[in-house]
């Protein structure tokens, strides 16, 4: 990732911490969507990054059956553990976080 992306990112999570913090009270609920092609695995990926969380996990195949739309709930202790699951998952390609 060149210099420019990897400050936007940073950036990008920095702003996503402050609004989770002014807008929500810690521990809380927390729902995860995301978009994943349905291909090497993609969706079971995510729900291992959940697994023994208690987690609460939907998904949907597109009509095409070429996506998924994978949503998390589940509870987070701060903004922090939030980012980093953001962080973990963006490993994954093609996902695409909501």
């Amino acid at each position: 990732m060149d210099k420019d992306k990897e400050k936007e990112t940073a950036a990008f999570y920095e702003r996503l911490q402050v609004e989770l913090d002014k807008s929500t009270t810690w521990p809380s609920e927390y729902l995860f969507k995301f978009i994943v092609p349905s291909v090497d695995g993609n969706v079971k990926k995510v729900e291992e990054a959940f697994n023994c969380m208690g987690a609460v996990i939907k998904t949907t195949k597109s009509k095409t059956g070429k996506f998924t739309s994978v949503s998390v709930d589940v509870t987070m202790k701060n903004s922090q553990e939030v980012i980093e699951k953001y962080q973990e998952l963006s490993t994954i390609e093609g996902i695409v976080s909501l």
